[in-house]
């Protein structure tokens, strides 16, 4: 799996992407995900609290879907579910991309679910990603209120647990496959 931004520097408000047209973005980045047959979804990176987000998304989702359980057709969809903590995909897309001016990292991931991946393919899929949205923004850079806000996360269930806010967004995301 290859986060589009891991090795990124913080972005200026010069650098963001701005995307016009989010319809045309999502269909190129399907194209890329098809022509090197990997998972490519992104997201607005002010909401992803870190590496450790995504990838518990992504074992989640291929879990469900391994066992017939997912709740979407298409696997990237399947991982923004999850990475959101929600089964409206109205609701997750939220998490995604929107117009104008838009933090993003994206996720390419190699494997179709079964846990063997193709890194060629990843790193290809990847560096068409990063030509289309340089900058990408570093994976960490989240805005913690936005957060808080999308994950309906208060300040007392906060002040609960030691563990900090990206630990409460990952169980966040565990939960999805308890509320059915």
């Amino acid at each position: 799996m290859v986060h589009v931004g891991d090795d990124a520097d913080a972005a200026t408000a010069d650098d963001v992407p701005v995307f016009e047209d989010v319809d045309a973005l999502v269909g190129r980045l399907g194209a890329m995900a098809d022509t090197h047959g990997v998972t490519v979804q992104a997201f607005d990176a002010r909401l992803v609290t870190g590496r450790r987000h995504l990838e518990r998304a992504v074992e989640l989702a291929d879990r469900e879907r391994a066992r017939g359980d997912g709740i979407a057709r298409d696997r990237a969809v399947e991982i923004l579910l999850y990475a959101a903590g929600r089964r409206q995909i109205d609701r997750a897309l939220e998490l995604g991309v929107g117009p104008g001016a838009t933090p993003t990292v994206v996720l390419v991931d190699g494997r179709p679910g079964d846990g063997a991946g193709d890194t060629a393919a990843e790193a290809a899929a990847a560096e068409a990603v990063r030509e289309l949205l340089e900058p990408a923004e570093a994976l960490g850079d989240y805005d913690p209120d936005r957060v808080r806000a999308f994950f309906d996360i208060g300040s007392t269930e906060l002040a609960a647990t030691a563990a900090g806010l990206p630990a409460v967004v990952r169980e966040r995301v565990a939960l999805l496959v308890v509320e059915r």
